[in-house]
Protein backbone atom coordinates (compact mmCIF):
# COMPACT_ATOMS: atom_id res chain seq x y z
CA UNK A 1 0.00 0.00 0.00
CA UNK A 2 1.23 3.84 -0.44
CA UNK A 3 2.50 5.94 2.09
CA UNK A 4 0.91 9.08 3.09
CA UNK A 5 1.69 11.76 5.58
CA UNK A 6 0.49 12.99 8.77
CA UNK A 7 -0.24 11.14 11.96
CA UNK A 8 -1.68 7.58 11.58
CA UNK A 9 -5.08 6.44 12.33
CA UNK A 10 -5.26 5.02 16.01
CA UNK A 11 -7.49 2.01 15.19
CA UNK A 12 -9.30 -0.92 16.98
CA UNK A 13 -10.44 -4.43 15.73
CA UNK A 14 -13.36 -6.26 17.05
CA UNK A 15 -13.35 -9.39 15.11
CA UNK A 16 -14.13 -12.88 16.56
CA UNK A 17 -12.68 -15.07 13.92
CA UNK A 18 -9.00 -15.50 14.42
CA UNK A 19 -7.79 -15.29 11.01
CA UNK A 20 -10.20 -12.24 10.04
CA UNK A 21 -8.75 -10.40 12.89
CA UNK A 22 -5.16 -11.01 12.10
CA UNK A 23 -5.61 -10.57 8.56
CA UNK A 24 -7.22 -6.66 9.23
CA UNK A 25 -4.73 -5.93 12.11
CA UNK A 26 -2.15 -7.02 9.20
CA UNK A 27 -3.29 -4.84 6.69
CA UNK A 28 -3.79 -1.45 8.47
CA UNK A 29 -0.54 -2.07 9.99
CA UNK A 30 1.11 -2.41 6.88
CA UNK A 31 -0.52 0.59 5.21
CA UNK A 32 1.32 3.42 6.72
CA UNK A 33 -1.90 4.92 7.12
CA UNK A 34 -3.21 3.26 10.39
CA UNK A 35 -1.84 1.93 13.89
CA UNK A 36 -3.45 -1.01 15.11
CA UNK A 37 -3.60 0.44 19.30
CA UNK A 38 -5.92 -2.31 20.09
CA UNK A 39 -7.73 -5.69 18.55
CA UNK A 40 -10.57 -7.58 21.02
CA UNK A 41 -12.35 -10.92 20.03
CA UNK A 42 -15.79 -10.23 22.28
CA UNK A 43 -18.52 -7.58 22.24
CA UNK A 44 -17.58 -7.09 26.31
CA UNK A 45 -13.71 -6.40 25.15
CA UNK A 46 -14.89 -3.54 22.97
CA UNK A 47 -17.49 -1.63 25.52
CA UNK A 48 -15.29 -1.80 28.04
CA UNK A 49 -12.61 -0.11 25.86
CA UNK A 50 -14.91 2.12 23.93
CA UNK A 51 -17.81 2.81 26.57
CA UNK A 52 -16.02 1.79 30.04
CA UNK A 53 -14.59 4.55 32.71
CA UNK A 54 -11.41 3.71 31.31
CA UNK A 55 -12.47 4.20 27.84
CA UNK A 56 -9.55 4.67 25.22
CA UNK A 57 -9.02 7.03 22.86
CA UNK A 58 -8.90 5.62 18.70
CA UNK A 59 -9.91 7.71 15.97
CA UNK A 60 -11.60 4.48 14.20
CA UNK A 61 -13.17 1.27 15.22
CA UNK A 62 -13.68 -1.97 12.56
CA UNK A 63 -16.41 -3.63 14.32
CA UNK A 64 -17.78 -7.38 13.39
CA UNK A 65 -21.12 -6.87 13.18
CA UNK A 66 -22.27 -10.71 14.45
CA UNK A 67 -20.29 -11.38 17.58
CA UNK A 68 -20.48 -13.92 20.52
CA UNK A 69 -22.34 -17.43 18.44
CA UNK A 70 -24.06 -14.93 15.46
CA UNK A 71 -25.77 -12.11 17.36
CA UNK A 72 -25.44 -8.53 16.20
CA UNK A 73 -23.57 -7.11 18.92
CA UNK A 74 -21.87 -5.47 16.91
CA UNK A 75 -25.08 -3.59 15.97
CA UNK A 76 -25.81 -3.14 19.71
CA UNK A 77 -22.30 -1.26 20.39
CA UNK A 78 -22.42 0.74 16.83
CA UNK A 79 -26.04 2.10 18.36
CA UNK A 80 -24.69 3.13 21.88
CA UNK A 81 -21.79 4.93 20.58
CA UNK A 82 -24.13 6.86 17.84
CA UNK A 83 -25.97 8.48 21.19
CA UNK A 84 -22.88 9.95 22.31
CA UNK A 85 -21.45 13.25 21.65
CA UNK A 86 -17.61 12.10 20.44
CA UNK A 87 -17.01 8.97 18.92
CA UNK A 88 -14.33 7.25 16.89
CA UNK A 89 -15.36 6.63 13.14
CA UNK A 90 -16.68 3.23 12.42
CA UNK A 91 -16.36 0.87 10.07
CA UNK A 92 -18.53 -2.41 9.88
CA UNK A 93 -16.52 -4.86 8.79
CA UNK A 94 -18.49 -8.03 8.06
CA UNK A 95 -19.35 -11.31 5.68
CA UNK A 96 -22.99 -9.79 5.27
CA UNK A 97 -24.82 -7.10 3.36
CA UNK A 98 -27.75 -6.75 4.84
CA UNK A 99 -27.01 -4.19 7.36
CA UNK A 100 -26.12 -1.68 5.29
CA UNK A 101 -29.12 0.80 5.26
CA UNK A 102 -29.06 0.94 8.55
CA UNK A 103 -25.46 0.81 9.43
CA UNK A 104 -25.36 4.23 7.24
CA UNK A 105 -28.39 5.61 9.25
CA UNK A 106 -26.05 5.33 12.31
CA UNK A 107 -23.30 7.73 10.55
CA UNK A 108 -21.12 4.52 9.90
CA UNK A 109 -17.81 6.02 7.80
CA UNK A 110 -17.50 2.49 5.97
CA UNK A 111 -19.41 -1.25 5.02
CA UNK A 112 -16.03 -3.85 4.96
CA UNK A 113 -17.35 -7.19 2.78
CA UNK A 114 -15.31 -10.16 3.72
CA UNK A 115 -13.13 -11.65 2.71
CA UNK A 116 -11.21 -8.29 2.98
CA UNK A 117 -8.44 -7.07 0.10
CA UNK A 118 -5.59 -4.72 0.49
CA UNK A 119 -7.02 -2.52 -1.97
CA UNK A 120 -10.60 -1.97 -0.67
CA UNK A 121 -8.98 -1.61 3.37
CA UNK A 122 -6.69 1.06 1.20
CA UNK A 123 -9.66 2.51 -0.20
CA UNK A 124 -11.56 2.94 3.28
CA UNK A 125 -8.41 4.35 5.09
CA UNK A 126 -8.03 6.98 2.23
CA UNK A 127 -11.66 7.90 3.04
CA UNK A 128 -11.72 7.67 6.57
CA UNK A 129 -8.34 10.48 6.56
CA UNK A 130 -10.33 12.59 4.25
CA UNK A 131 -13.21 12.26 7.00
CA UNK A 132 -11.21 12.87 9.75
CA UNK A 133 -10.84 16.94 9.84
CA UNK A 134 -14.78 16.93 9.99
CA UNK A 135 -14.24 15.50 13.91
CA UNK A 136 -13.89 18.12 15.99
CA UNK A 137 -16.10 18.84 18.58
CA UNK A 138 -19.05 21.11 17.46
CA UNK A 139 -21.12 23.41 19.96
CA UNK A 140 -19.84 24.83 22.95
CA UNK A 141 -17.53 22.74 25.63
CA UNK A 142 -18.98 24.86 28.67
CA UNK A 143 -21.96 26.21 30.16
CA UNK A 144 -22.64 29.84 31.20
CA UNK A 145 -24.85 29.86 34.49
CA UNK A 146 -26.37 32.26 36.73
CA UNK A 147 -26.02 32.33 40.57
CA UNK A 148 -27.95 35.59 42.08
CA UNK A 149 -25.29 38.57 40.03
CA UNK A 150 -22.31 36.51 39.51
CA UNK A 151 -22.19 34.01 36.19
CA UNK A 152 -20.52 30.28 37.07
CA UNK A 153 -19.37 27.72 34.04
CA UNK A 154 -19.29 24.28 33.99
CA UNK A 155 -17.57 21.67 31.55
CA UNK A 156 -20.11 19.41 30.18
CA UNK A 157 -19.32 16.54 31.30
CA UNK A 158 -19.99 17.90 34.61
CA UNK A 159 -23.84 18.75 33.76
CA UNK A 160 -26.23 15.68 35.16
CA UNK A 161 -29.36 17.40 33.68
CA UNK A 162 -31.41 20.45 32.05
CA UNK A 163 -34.85 20.84 33.41
CA UNK A 164 -37.99 23.49 32.28
CA UNK A 165 -39.35 24.63 35.09
CA UNK A 166 -41.98 28.02 35.12
CA UNK A 167 -40.60 29.55 32.22
CA UNK A 168 -36.89 29.00 33.29
CA UNK A 169 -34.12 26.66 32.43
CA UNK A 170 -32.41 24.74 35.57
CA UNK A 171 -28.94 23.09 35.07
CA UNK A 172 -28.49 20.55 37.92
CA UNK A 173 -24.85 19.41 38.87
CA UNK A 174 -22.82 18.45 42.19
CA UNK A 175 -22.54 21.91 42.83
CA UNK A 176 -25.71 23.05 42.88
CA UNK A 177 -29.13 23.77 40.87
CA UNK A 178 -28.54 27.09 38.34
CA UNK A 179 -30.28 29.08 35.88
CA UNK A 180 -29.30 29.18 32.28
CA UNK A 181 -30.46 31.43 29.36
CA UNK A 182 -31.59 29.06 26.70
CA UNK A 183 -34.66 26.59 26.02
CA UNK A 184 -34.34 22.64 25.91
CA UNK A 185 -34.39 22.52 22.64
CA UNK A 186 -31.74 25.07 22.07
CA UNK A 187 -29.47 23.26 24.88
CA UNK A 188 -30.14 19.95 22.76
CA UNK A 189 -29.40 21.56 19.53
CA UNK A 190 -26.31 22.64 20.96
CA UNK A 191 -24.71 19.78 22.75
CA UNK A 192 -26.78 17.23 20.71
CA UNK A 193 -26.39 13.31 21.62
CA UNK A 194 -24.21 13.81 24.85
CA UNK A 195 -28.45 14.51 26.01
CA UNK A 196 -30.93 12.56 26.51
CA UNK A 197 -34.75 14.05 26.01
CA UNK A 198 -36.15 11.72 28.64
CA UNK A 199 -39.00 14.10 29.43
CA UNK A 200 -40.09 17.14 27.85
CA UNK A 201 -39.04 18.93 31.03
CA UNK A 202 -35.68 17.34 31.10
CA UNK A 203 -32.60 16.91 29.21
CA UNK A 204 -30.50 14.33 30.99
CA UNK A 205 -26.54 13.63 30.75
CA UNK A 206 -26.38 10.00 29.61
CA UNK A 207 -22.68 9.59 31.23
CA UNK A 208 -24.22 10.26 34.51
CA UNK A 209 -27.01 7.73 34.68
CA UNK A 210 -26.48 5.92 37.75
CA UNK A 211 -30.08 3.98 38.17
CA UNK A 212 -33.07 3.13 35.79
CA UNK A 213 -36.05 2.61 38.09
CA UNK A 214 -39.37 1.20 36.59
CA UNK A 215 -42.31 0.84 39.06
CA UNK A 216 -45.97 2.45 39.02
CA UNK A 217 -43.82 5.06 36.98
CA UNK A 218 -40.05 5.29 34.97
CA UNK A 219 -37.36 7.26 36.52
CA UNK A 220 -33.66 7.74 36.58
CA UNK A 221 -31.42 8.04 39.50
CA UNK A 222 -28.61 11.00 37.78
CA UNK A 223 -25.65 12.03 39.97
CA UNK A 224 -22.22 10.87 41.12
CA UNK A 225 -23.20 7.69 43.32
CA UNK A 226 -26.08 5.44 43.44
CA UNK A 227 -29.32 6.66 44.72
CA UNK A 228 -28.48 5.39 48.70
CA UNK A 229 -25.61 7.41 48.35
CA UNK A 230 -27.80 10.40 48.21
CA UNK A 231 -25.44 12.57 45.39
CA UNK A 232 -28.09 13.17 42.68
CA UNK A 233 -31.18 13.36 41.52
CA UNK A 234 -34.41 11.74 40.69
CA UNK A 235 -35.55 12.08 36.91
CA UNK A 236 -39.29 11.16 35.58
CA UNK A 237 -38.70 9.61 32.18
CA UNK A 238 -42.01 9.69 29.71
CA UNK A 239 -43.69 6.42 29.42
CA UNK A 240 -43.04 6.83 25.25
CA UNK A 241 -39.39 7.02 26.18
CA UNK A 242 -38.78 4.41 28.30
CA UNK A 243 -38.24 1.36 26.49
CA UNK A 244 -35.82 3.00 23.60
CA UNK A 245 -33.50 4.97 26.57
CA UNK A 246 -33.48 1.52 28.74
CA UNK A 247 -32.64 -0.44 25.37
CA UNK A 248 -29.69 2.74 24.89
CA UNK A 249 -28.52 1.96 28.58
CA UNK A 250 -27.90 -1.32 28.30
CA UNK A 251 -25.99 -1.70 25.04
CA UNK A 252 -23.64 0.70 26.38
CA UNK A 253 -23.05 -1.82 29.28
CA UNK A 254 -22.49 -5.58 29.69
CA UNK A 255 -24.25 -8.09 32.77
CA UNK A 256 -27.28 -7.80 31.76
CA UNK A 257 -29.27 -9.07 28.63
CA UNK A 258 -31.28 -6.36 26.86
CA UNK A 259 -34.54 -8.45 26.65
CA UNK A 260 -34.71 -9.11 30.62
Amino acid sequence: MSTEGGDKLRSLVVEDEWAARNYLVELLDGSNLAQVTGAVASADEARELLLGDGRHAFDVVFLDVRLSGGRNEGLDIARALSALPQTPMLVLATAFNAHALEAYDLGVADYLLKPFTEQRVEQCLHRLRARRPKLEPSGPLRIAARRQKSLVFFDRDEVWAFEAAERLTRVHTAQGVFDVDLSLSAIEASFGRALARVHRNWLVNVAHIKEFERDSETRVWVGEGLMADGRGIHVPVARERAQQLRDMLLASAAGVRRRT
